[in-house]
């Protein structure tokens, strides 16, 4: 069969890679999808999405209980599992369908099927319904994602032993869970079985939990984790797994002493590798490093013509990241000339767990180490109305400035919706605010966000409301 030739073909169907299509597309791109699986990706069918929903169905839950606070009668109030896991199904499946009216609309042509790259400019596609395609464009974009880490001995047997795959579609609410690492994936977990009645233990390697963020911001979030019932055990170590009659004998290491502990399920949330296997990066030049593709700001790979995006070039691993460098990616290579290369200091991160945790820019001790003399500015939701009228007074606002240019470098949140707020964060990063736009900013009251600009003014010893 003759080739199919394209000016662009991305491979992999992701939030990164269907992104870049749509965009190459716009610029008049003569532009292919190829996707094996899912449209969305990991993060659409089996990541951000479904488990958003999983945790609002929590949420709710968790408000229903707490109802006569509000002057609320919910008496004995009680979830449906199957319920619960089909919504979010519902969801994902609806955003699906979504991605591929995108495309359509577009005029990006899909190949269903598993892309290989067989020779300079080419890729070779078996296709999901028989048969083989192949396709020829002078740039290919691989955008193949990443898949769950297992470790020697703590392998996932999807039954006893899950992976966020499994986690997502319990048949039943096991009374005892282990989560093995307490980055976003393992703590939006832990957060979302304990509020259906699961007992949590959560271990990390390192010595505090949420390791990426602010410290400040990790010690607020281990207590209030803790009052929630989650066992947290940092400075630990899963040293073995045993399957047993429906449980697990997990082998935990902390302070040099080992000990056993029974869990009905135990799930693995310990990073991401690359998927950097059959798709034919075997004899051209690219560069791969710890399963990541190398790249430079733009996506180009060492190999003319070949560029890489998403969870497949190293972290972080997000989807804004991953869309992010997608349009970065192809807006070069049509040749557009105000393409910023992507910063990833300018990134927002978030996990949405009880209570929600966002950042973006340096902690507190990166701006330290890395030689600024700074301010820091902090306020509690308890000094602030909305939080206290919604009944979500825990939490806590956290800014760090450069305080010779008075530069945002960072900021840091914990509490009630700041996987929301945060975007004002990474919007004044962007545009390189300083102090003096922030301070004049007039935020609306009463909202949750005023904890924003007191955060702001206290860095510079001017806050109001403390």
């Amino acid at each position: 069969m003759a080739a199919q030739r394209f000016d662009l073909v991305v491979v992999g169907g992701g939030p990164g890679g269907y992104v870049a299509a749509i965009r190459a597309a716009q610029l008049g791109l003569k532009t292919a999808l190829v996707e094996r699986e899912h449209l969305g990706g990991i993060c659409l069918n089996w990541g951000c999405i479904p488990t958003k929903a999983l945790l609002r169905s929590a949420e709710v839950l968790e408000l229903m209980r707490h109802g006569q606070a509000f002057g609320l009668a919910c008496d004995d109030p009680r979830f449906d599992l199957a319920a619960v896991v089909k919504r979010s199904r519902t969801v994902a499946g609806q955003l699906s369908r979504g991605v591929a009216h995108l495309l359509k609309k577009n005029k990006v042509t899909l190949f269903d099927g598993h892309g290989r790259l067989s020779g300079k400019g080419k890729l070779s596609v078996r296709l999901g319904k028989g048969g083989e395609a192949t396709l020829e464009a002078p740039h290919i974009v691989l955008a193949t994602g990443a898949r769950a880490r297992e470790l020697p001995g703590l392998e996932a047997d999807g039954k006893l032993v899950w992976t966020y795959k499994e986690a997502m579609v319990p048949e039943a609410m096991p009374s005892s869970l282990l989560v093995v690492g307490s980055g976003a994936i393992g703590i939006e977990f832990a957060s979302f079985y304990r509020a259906l009645g699961s007992e949590v233990t959560v271990v990390e390697v390192l010595p505090r939990i949420l390791p990426a963020e602010d410290e400040e911001i990790s010690a607020f979030a281990h207590k209030a984790f803790e009052k929630r019932g989650i066992r947290l055990l940092p400075n630990a170590t899963v040293v073995g797994l045993v399957r047993e009659a429906g449980a697990v004998r997990a082998t935990i290491e902390t302070a040099g002493k080992r000990y056993e502990e029974r869990f009905e399920r135990v799930i693995l949330a310990v990073g991401i590798v690359g998927n950097v296997e059959e798709i034919g990066l075997e004899g051209t030049a690219v560069r791969v490093e710890k399963t990541h593709v190398v790249t430079d700001g733009y996506g180009h790979t060492e190999e003319p013509g070949l560029y890489a995006i998403g969870d497949l070039t190293g972290p972080p691993w997000l989807a804004h990241k991953a869309s992010h460098e997608g349009v970065v990616c192809v807006e070069k290579i049509a040749g557009l000339s105000d393409v910023h290369p992507l910063d990833r200091t300018k990134i927002p991160g978030c996990t949405y767990c009880t209570p929600q945790i966002a950042s973006v820019g340096l902690t507190e001790a990166q701006a330290r180490a890395a030689g600024y003399e700074i301010k820091v500015g902090r306020f509690p939701f308890i000094g602030n109305g909305k939080a206290i009228a919604l009944g979500e007074p825990e939490g806590l606002v956290k800014t760090v400035f450069d305080a010779r240019t008075g530069e945002l470098l960072g900021a840091h949140m914990v509490g009630a919706e700041v996987t929301e707020m945060i975007q004002g964060f990474t919007l004044a990063r962007t545009a390189e605010l300083t102090e003096a736009e922030l301070v004049h900013t007039v935020f609306p009251h009463p909202t949750i966000s005023e904890a924003m600009h007191e955060a702001v003014l206290a860095a510079f010893g001017r806050a109001i409301h403390i």
